[in-house]
């Protein structure tokens, strides 16, 4: 593999993370104005949103039996344009059913286009033989931000669901096309070329995969599963309910409560932009380790916080704190098991929507129930658990690839 292949597979794989980010942020953010289109009523509500993730993770686990048959590419390649379809389907609808269809596809689509993406992302760090991962996850935020901006100005000026997302997806959807024909994956584990018809059949085979045995261990990446499920509470925590505590319990006003959630989204790519430099220079595991103490910090400045600029400041420390976990878990899974690292990102995965369905609803029953300040610990104590398993991230192999030696990459961009 060239040094040039490499660099045009790592650029477009970029460009796919910064496509679903503004994909994923276009539809989350205009969840009122779904609602309003198709009438749904509050009590219904809520079983549409919980559909799309256990959709997603159906399409993750698929995505791991698929991969034993076809590449990873493949399975990006075909995916990430049925979110777009999927995302202008949700904005052309009118009827019930019509949402129900759209938000279904869009669930089982986004599963095995994070999941593919992801595995891309590990096999290709592998060839690099250093961290790179993070910067994926950089450009998922990136285009987060542009999605939320612009779903930003088609509420402001009360632009249509349709008017809004036909004109992202006439750009992106040919952008997507393109940008895959240079989708690269790493050197198969069992030596097999990265480009050739069996290169995403690792998952399926039986290589040594170092710790692992020689099989893929549900009980060695069970930890990895906890820590990306702590993540994503902590995520779904600061999405779904910044703007209600900052507005009812810290007592700002209705413009300053949308403020933190922009912060946190500007802090993620900040810390995801020099994650890998980190990462580079003092290793997976002392990264993972400051990030959960910093993540911590913030939940416990945000609850004990006695007005909304002190609070500003915990979900700023949250940012900072979280943003690395989440790349490193899946750096992680893929180091565990070279040998079957594709089955381990699509398993690892799912327990980004598990994440995702028990935070909100979470924290919103610990608030009703007890205190809204009282709720923020409990993500506090979840991603300080964190670091009970944060060996797992930890220390890199001196070979990468099932026995092969890491390829010399220093002229690699």
């Amino acid at each position: 593999m060239t040094d040039a292949g490499l660099r045009h597979g790592r650029a477009s794989l970029g460009l796919s993370f910064g496509v679903q980010g503004v994909a994923f942020a276009l539809l989350v953010t205009r969840i009122p104005a779904i609602q309003d289109q198709y009438g749904i009523s509050d009590g219904l509500l809520p079983v549409f949103l919980a559909a799309v993730p256990i959709l997603a993770g159906a399409g993750s686990v698929v995505t791991e039996k698929l991969v034993a048959r076809v590449r990873p590419s493949v399975v990006l390649r075909w995916a990430q344009p049925l979110v777009l379809l999927a995302l202008l389907g949700v904005g052309a609808g009118r009827e019930l059913w019509h949402a129900a269809v759209a938000l279904g596809v869009f669930g089982l689509a986004v599963g095995a286009l994070d999941a593919s993406m992801n595995m891309l992302g590990v096999s290709l760090q592998r060839v690099y033989g250093r961290s790179i991962m993070t910067g994926f996850h950089a450009a998922f935020s990136l285009g987060g931000i542009a999605g939320a901006s612009l779903a930003w100005a088609g509420a402001r000026w009360e632009v249509s669901l349709l008017a809004s997302y036909l004109p992202v997806v006439a750009v992106l959807l040919p952008a997507a096309l393109v940008g895959s024909r240079w989708y690269t994956e790493g050197k198969g584990v069992a030596g097999k070329g990265a480009e050739g018809p069996e290169a995403g059949a690792g998952a399926g085979t039986d290589v040594d995969s170092g710790s692992a045995g020689g099989a893929l261990s549900f009980k060695l990446l069970l930890p990895l599963c906890l820590i990306m499920t702590f993540a994503y509470i902590g995520d779904s925590t600061v999405s779904n309910w910044s703007a209600k505590y900052l507005q009812d319990v810290l007592g700002s006003s209705e413009q300053l409560a949308t403020v933190p959630y922009n912060v946190y989204m500007v802090t993620t790519l900040l810390g995801r932009a020099v994650g890998d430099l980190g990462v580079r220079r003092f290793g997976a595991v002392a990264v993972v380790r400051g990030g959960s103490l910093l993540a911590a910090g913030g939940f416990a400045v945000v609850a004990v916080a006695p007005g909304a600029w002190v609070g500003m400041l915990g979900f700023t420390m949250l940012g900072f704190g979280l943003c690395v976990i989440v790349p490193q878990t899946f750096a992680a899974a893929g180091r565990m098991f070279p040998g079957h690292s594709d089955a381990a990102v699509a398993r690892l995965n799912i327990f980004n929507y598990v994440g995702f369905l028990v935070g909100s609803p979470l924290v919103g029953a610990l608030g009703d129930a007890w205190s809204y300040r009282g709720a923020m610990l409990v993500p506090m104590v979840l991603v300080l658990a964190t670091l009970v398993y944060a060996r797992a991230f930890g220390p890199e192999p001196a070979r990468y690839g099932g026995g092969h030696e890491r390829p010399r990459t220093a002229d690699v961009g």
